[in-house]
């Protein structure tokens, strides 16, 4: 069995945060594939995708924003209210999907910014 020794410089490349800041927005780009970005690069995606990762933990990279959506409240007695009064929503629990699957209930006088952080924890890897 032959085993060959490398001596020398070190063969990794090192990525300045600047760098990998403009690889991970330029495929973040709309219509843009990661794949396509990476080969262009003469990376791997799980390049881009752990330098993203890396970036939002930093805070270098904002996190795709929270949105809130209208919502209906239906009572057992099959009544219909809007959302958007907190006065409607007094008193409730709400149970909350998010794009991972993982739910977060909450009682319904939790404040947003509260609600906001517990959704982000449900949906961080």
């Amino acid at each position: 069995m032959r085993q060959d020794i490398l001596t020398g410089p070190e063969r990794r490349r090192r990525w300045a945060i600047a760098e990998k800041r403009r690889i991970v927005d330029e495929a973040g780009a709309e219509g843009v594939s990661v794949a396509e970005v990476a080969r262009r690069h003469d990376l791997t995606r799980q390049h881009i995708y752990q330098w993203r990762r890396e970036l939002q933990a930093k805070g270098d990279l904002p996190t795709v924003a929270t949105v809130f959506l209208p919502v209906e409240i239906s009572s057992d007695d099959g009544r219909t209210e809007r959302g958007g009064d907190a006065d409607l929503v007094h008193g409730y629990q709400v149970e909350i999907v998010v794009r991972n699957g993982r739910s977060v209930r909450v009682a319904s006088d939790v404040p947003d910014v509260i609600v906001q952080r517990m959704i982000r924890l449900a949906e961080a890897p």
